[in-house]
């Protein structure tokens, strides 16, 4: 179903009037990408919830800057998202700004940093909000008009001043609850791409994102495929078996990390359409054949892992429905189709243990939450927590939608996200990515739960085998387990202090190329990350009018000497491709020169600093785009 056939079946706030020169946008304008809406990709809607339309968002401005415009707004009462609109005339025709993410167009924050304009060329800005991405888009704002600046606008400098007498409360870490991994059958494998063991590094993956980011669960995608034989008839009688899932969980239990089960995909026994199937490894997506069999697999499962794990220990793993089920690809059903399978699972749950937690509907794009709450709700069935995905941009704010469904403080759990959901775009591998990751990481702490990145490792076979070291994988680790810069960023948000700090940005592209975040230790230790990245996959290479210099003040310091240290990822740093010379996969010789090369690096050697009565210490450095510093300054103990 397009987006055009969407009709309001519910209360729908009025927008308001049109403005002069700025026409009402049409209810139906999708804030995805043209694949999702137009391309009959999105599995059929019951729409159990009404649509709501928000007015449009005040306060508009874009400010250019040197080879960019920053869009900014008030926030609206009930968004989600919104759609950032650009035209070349002050009447329009208004389009929605496409960064290229492959996902969502819209953007969860104001300050939208928009470096596709030419510069020198001036644009016409308009900005709609967004209730939930199933349903319409809002009317457009007022118009603003800003050109890009070419090499000589402005000084392309941001200043950054710190108090670091000064917190703001503790710094959330959205990363480390999950972590997404390819199907867990994968940690019973052997060898496979370029000659590497596949179990033993996906675990060692495991054991590095838990001791380095301080990871607490993977999702255990697909715990109920065929590879792990959990399910089969004989003689038309079912027979569970447990023992390879067993085997899974428990390998993955001795790296630190628990799991979080999803329930996917359908054993081929109990599918009712076994030959719809989805990649290589043919996961089988059509609903259960029979529900009542479903159920019981579900209920002796959970049974069964009570008794070999312990329920106190089983009740520390949320449990998810499928995976999403809003995409054709993954579910062969319809909307309605999936929320029966939701509710028998959660029941069979539930009945064995009520104190598990459940949720979903782990959706692609965004889909489906609010559907799932009134659905909830009216059927009265329990929810525990809303899990969804998205890639490309920092997440959706949900809270919205959950306090519609009078539901506010419901947990919220990304289970995918990432740089771009196309496996094998060379963005994956990226100094790019890295900034992408930051935003999105630091636009997600303290407004959910977790924003599980996808994924850990490159040993992932959904396209079949990896036919080279550098491919474009999703994961943040290489095969051979070589930390990409998207890893770095992560890295660098588990070394900030547990305290942040009350922290000003003025300048080219603050708040929107330029983003920081600034934090101190009890003992003093200050960590600022500073990042420089954009949106717009275009600029994936990098833009020379996007480098920026940054004037870093820290105030509030107690007089005294201090170390300081610097490190940084960008094209030369911390950034594993540019060790690696080409080819499919490394000699022993190449495994050493990039494994030797596999740190995150200074930008500058650690140095000692006084600091003078007035508690103020200054750093300048230039930033390019894309990349992302860690400045750390340290009272030194002599």
């Amino acid at each position: 179903m397009t987006v055009e056939d969407v009709r309001p079946d519910g209360p729908v706030a009025a927008p308001p009037e049109s403005r002069e020169g700025v026409p009402e946008t049409p209810p139906t304008r999708s804030a995805r990408i043209a694949w999702f809406d137009e391309l009959g990709a999105q599995a059929t809607r019951n729409r159990p919830a009404p649509d709501v339309i928000l007015p449009a968002p005040r306060g508009v401005t874009a400010t250019p800057g040197r080879g960019h415009v920053t869009i900014d707004w008030q926030r609206v009462d009930g968004a989600a998202g919104y759609l950032v609109h650009r035209a070349d005339a002050p009447d329009g025709p208004w389009t929605a700004i496409d960064h290229r993410a492959g996902d969502l167009l819209a953007v969860p924050d104001p300050g939208y940093a928009d470096t596709s304009g030419e510069p020198g060329t001036a644009a016409w800005y308009a900005v709609a909000a967004v209730a939930a991405i199933d349903g319409p888009v809002g009317p457009l704002s007022d118009a603003v008009e800003a050109t890009p600046g070419g090499p000589g606008h402005g000084d392309a400098a941001v200043d950054l001043v710190v108090n670091a007498a000064t917190t703001s409360g503790q710094t959330a870490r959205p990363w480390r609850p999950i972590i997404g991994s390819e199907h867990l059958a994968l940690l019973l494998r052997g060898a496979g791409p370029g000659g590497r063991n596949v179990g033993d590094e996906l675990a060692e993956a495991f054991r590095i994102v838990r001791a380095e980011l301080g990871a607490q669960s993977v999702r255990a995608h697909a715990i109920f495929h065929d590879s792990l034989g959990v399910y089969r008839e004989v003689d038309g009688r079912p027979v569970h078996d447990f023992e390879k899932a067993d085997a899974a969980l428990e390998r993955l239990l001795g790296t630190g990390l628990r799991p979080v089960i999803e329930l996917s995909f359908m054993p081929h026994d109990l599918a009712s359409d076994p030959d719809a199937t989805v990649f290589d490894y043919r996961g089988i997506i059509s609903p259960p054949r029979d529900p009542e069999r479903w159920a019981a697999l579900v209920t002796d499962y959970v049974r069964h892992l009570e008794e070999r794990f312990g329920a106190d220990e089983v009740r520390r793993w949320p449990f998810e429905v499928w995976n999403e089920p809003n995409l054709t690809v993954f579910w062969s059903g319809d909307q309605a189709a999936y929320f029966e399978l939701y509710d028998v699972s959660v029941r069979a749950i539930k009945a064995v243990d009520p104190a598990i937690q459940v949720g979903g509907p782990a959706t692609a794009a965004v889909g489906w939450v609010d559907d799932l709450l009134a659905h909830c709700a009216s059927a009265d069935v329990p929810i525990d927590f809303i899990s969804t995905h998205t890639y490309g941009l920092a997440p959706l704010d949900l809270r919205p939608i959950t306090a519609r469904a009078g539901r506010p403080d419901l947990p919220l759990f990304w289970t995918e996200w990432g740089v771009s959901p196309v496996h094998g775009s060379p963005i994956n591998d990226s100094v790019w990515g890295a900034p992408l990751v930051a935003r999105g990481m630091h636009s997600a702490a303290g407004r959910l739960q977790s924003l599980a990145y996808w994924v850990a490792s490159d040993h992932f076979v959904e396209l079949g085998e990896p036919a080279r070291l550098f491919h474009g994988g999703f994961g943040l680790l290489t095969v051979g387990n070589l930390r990409k810069p998207r890893f770095w960023a992560i890295r660098i948000f588990e070394m900030l202090g547990d305290n942040e700090l009350a922290a000003t940005m003025t300048g080219d592209g603050a708040g929107g190329l330029v983003e920081a975040w600034a934090t101190r230790d009890d003992d003093g230790r200050v960590a600022i990350a500073i990042w420089n990245g954009t949106l717009d996959q275009t600029k994936a290479d990098g833009d020379p009018l996007l480098d920026r210099t940054v004037r870093l003040a820290v105030d509030g310091l107690p007089p005294g000497s201090f170390l300081v240290r610097h490190r940084r990822i960008d094209a030369t740093h911390s950034n594993i491709t540019a060790h690696w010379s080409g080819g499919d996969w490394p000699d022993d010789a190449g495994w050493q020169r990039l494994a030797a090369a596999d740190r995150l690096e200074e930008l500058e050697p650690e140095r000692s600093v006084t600091v003078a009565d007035d508690g103020r210490f200054s750093l300048e450095f230039d930033l390019p785009m894309p990349s992302i510093s860690l400045v750390e300054v340290l009272p030194r103990i002599d």
